[in-house]
């Protein structure tokens, strides 16, 4: 899957929600804060995490391709 960007960055919290892979901000601050969520192979704990083109975002089974 890919995630193309509006805007030079999004927050790691938000693409979760945009994707609808989490239901609302509180279960994606869970999910990351517990490193269930992976950004370039590696577990990222930071919520507002910036994701950029050419990171790549694992969860829940799930490859996102951040695309600008």
């Amino acid at each position: 899957m890919e995630f193309k960007l509006r805007s030079e960055f999004i927050e790691l919290d938000n693409m979760l929600k945009a994707f609808g892979l989490v239901e609302n901000g509180a279960a994606a601050r869970q999910c990351i804060q517990c490193g269930s969520v992976k950004v370039n192979a590696e577990a990222e704990t930071r919520v507002r995490r910036k994701l950029k083109a050419g990171d790549v975002v694992e969860f829940a089974g799930k490859r996102i391709d951040i695309i600008g």
